[in-house]
């Protein structure tokens, strides 16, 4: 039996969890790069501490920030998240707010063709050393310049 919402609704994840050491460091971060995203913060509890954000209007999936359960973050070689950027300016912005609030370039704004035709993306790391990346899948002509 299916669940009454999940993958067959076009969601595949219910909550990607990244681990961070300074809540509150990490928490500014996020809340700028998010918001430029257009995600929404669903939860904020600093005495977990833990801070989940959603796309405005669904429920899943989240994006969580917490301590780890064992207390011990160490960023991970090979593993990122992507976000999905609605244009390419609004990558180019939210990799400007990312640097602004502490995180480090790994890779400037720019198609990507070697991923696809259209892939305009840029990657940063987090304060915490999390790797980030950032994607518009659109052709510029529908993507904004």
């Amino acid at each position: 039996m299916l669940p009454a919402r999940g993958w067959q609704d076009g969601a595949m994840f219910s909550h990607h969890f990244t681990g961070v050491q300074d809540f509150e460091r990490a928490l500014a971060f996020y809340q700028s790069l998010l918001a430029s995203l257009g995600l929404q913060q669903r939860f904020v509890d600093p005495s977990r501490p833990w801070a989940g954000w959603q796309v405005p209007g669904q429920a899943r999936p989240l994006f969580v920030i917490a301590a780890p359960h064992d207390g011990t973050h160490a960023p991970g070689n090979g593993q990122m998240v992507a976000f999905l950027a609605p244009s390419r300016e609004a990558v180019r912005q939210a990799h400007a707010i990312g640097l602004a609030n502490g995180g480090t370039c790994e890779g400037e704004p720019g198609l990507r063709p070697h991923y696809h035709p259209d892939y305009y993306g840029a990657y940063l790391r987090d304060p915490e050393g999390n790797k980030i990346g950032l994607a518009c899948h659109a052709p510029e002509a529908e993507a904004g310049s």
